[in-house]
């Protein structure tokens, strides 16, 4: 694993991208993006991809889609003793939050950071029970409304959590957000590795809004590309505590092949074409089934349909303050991702979308 994918893991997951305030995390994308793409297009809810021209008239189109947002809240009051509350941006446990570091985006860009507040063992009855998102409170040392107020915090502000990224071992790490900045940076890697490949079609790689909210962004990708294939590129949570648990993955035995989630299936004719290429270059990988979704859901109902695959890894604990994952995982992700995406030709394409 090279220091500069590290680095760029350490940047994207630290980033402050909570749904519809994805800015930052699109803005370090563009930049990384520019040497290896001949334009940027971009859809009116914020999502953006960078095009990869192969110079053929009436190309074929194909879309490599992560997201950009993370799970998060938003501050909906202030208490007159400076405490925040706050709503859930996504899908979150109610039991995990309580003494666990936040931070609040300002609208000036500032971070600014607090605790969850939570009550001491000594003044518990024994009785209580986990509160609700919409009852816990953000501590960022204020005594009233107004302080809070004039340090530039607004109703509306968005709220991640305060997490950097760990070294656990070898090769297990620890971040927030992995899902979905692992999307982020194999999206970045994927045109490094394909900087001086000439491809048979035109190639979108990006990242869209709001999937953490219902899918939403994907909706105004798929009709900005209108593409013939499509890759998602997303996290998935690991249930492998216990062991291996079905398919409901393990990590460090490779790539996720998801072939049936909450909102898709896989196309058989998709999933030959993957287990071919991953044969073939000898790419660990594992079947996986979840009851959640991802982008592929909205992205492959598009149009007419699109043919569209998930090439995913898995991540403990994920949607919470730290997920814990696999590097030789996303390893595994990025070679079968680039693989895929080179071995695709007018004539596969067609058996993709038909077959």
């Amino acid at each position: 694993m090279s220091n500069r994918t590290i680095e760029k893991i350490k940047t994207l997951t630290e980033m402050h991208g909570a749904p519809n305030f994805e800015h930052h995390v699109r803005e370090y994308m563009k930049q990384m993006m520019t040497p290896y793409v001949d334009e940027f297009v971009y859809d009116r809810m914020g999502g953006f991809y960078g095009v990869k021209r192969c110079g053929k008239p009436n190309a074929k189109r194909v879309m490599v889609a992560a997201h950009m947002d993370e799970i998060g809240f938003m501050v909906t009051e202030v208490t007159s003793q400076g405490f925040i509350k706050f709503t859930a941006l996504g899908g979150v446990a109610n039991d995990i939050w309580q003494g666990q570091r936040l931070k609040i985006m300002t609208q000036q860009g500032e971070e600014i950071i607090g605790v969850v507040a939570n009550i001491p063992k000594h003044f518990r009855s024994g009785k209580e029970q986990a509160p609700r998102i919409e009852d816990l409170l953000l501590d960022i040392g204020e005594s009233d409304a107004d302080a809070v107020f004039n340090r530039g915090i607004q109703i509306g502000d968005a709220i991640v959590p305060h997490t950097e990224l760990l070294q656990l071992s070898a090769y297990r790490y620890a971040a927030k957000a992995w899902d979905n900045r692992y999307g982020c940076v194999i999206a970045l890697e994927l045109l490094e590795q394909l900087k001086d490949v000439t491809l048979d079609f035109d190639l979108y790689v990006g990242a869209n809004v709001q999937e953490e909210v219902g899918l939403r962004g994907a909706e105004a990708a798929a009709r900005l590309v209108d593409p013939d294939v499509a890759f998602v590129v997303d996290c998935s949570p690991a249930n492998d505590m216990k062991g291996r648990q079905g398919l409901s993955g393990v990590l460090g035995e490779g790539a996720l092949l998801r072939i049936k989630d909450g909102t898709m299936l896989l196309k058989p004719a998709f999933k030959t074409f993957l287990q071919d290429v991953a044969l073939r270059h000898g790419v660990p990988y594992q079947h996986y089934i979840s009851p959640g979704g991802t982008d592929g859901g909205a992205i492959h109902k598009a149009n007419i349909g699109v043919p569209t695959a998930v090439i995913g890894v898995c991540a403990r604990y994920i949607h919470s303050t730290d997920a814990v994952f696999d590097i030789r995982d996303y390893e595994a992700a990025k070679l079968w991702l680039t693989a895929s995406v080179q071995a695709l030709n007018l004539e596969t394409i067609e058996k993709l979308k038909y077959q």
